[in-house]
C-alpha cells in the first residue's frame, strides 16, 4: 500500500478503488468502457474525524488499510500523485469487507 502526500480533512476518507474482474465467468473480454465502476476499496487515508455541537472530536470507525463497500455515486474522483482517487464521507461508506 502505497503512503499518499494527502491528508483528508474531518470525516473524509480517500479510497482507492479494487479493479473489478475484466473477464466474465465464460470467459468473455469487457472493455474498459462497458465495465461498471466498482462500489469496493481500500481507504488510504482518514481525516481525524468530526466534531459534535459541543465541539468535541469524533473520531473515525475506518481506518487505513480496510476493504469498504460505497454507493455507486459516492465520493468525488480525485487523482493524486498520478493515481486516481475517491474522496468521500464516512456516512457514504455502507460497511467494511472482514
Amino acid at each position: 500500500m502505497a503512503k499518499t502526500k494527502f491528508r483528508p480533512l474531518h470525516d473524509r476518507v480517500v479510497v482507492r478503488r479494487i479493479t473489478a474482474s475484466e473477464k466474465t465467468k465464460g470467459g468473455i473480454i469487457i472493455p474498459d468502457t462497458a465495465q461498471e465502476k466498482p462500489s469496493e476499496g481500500e481507504v488510504i487515508a482518514v481525516g481525524p474525524g468530526g466534531r459534535d455541537e459541543t465541539g468535541k472530536l469524533i473520531p473515525l470507525d475506518i481506518k487505513a488499510g480496510d476493504r469498504v463497500l460505497f454507493g455507486k455515486w459516492s465520493g468525488t474522483e480525485v487523482k493524486i500523485d498520478g493515481e486516481d482517487l475517491l474522496i468521500m464521507k464516512e456516512s457514504d461508506i455502507m460497511g467494511v469487507v472482514a
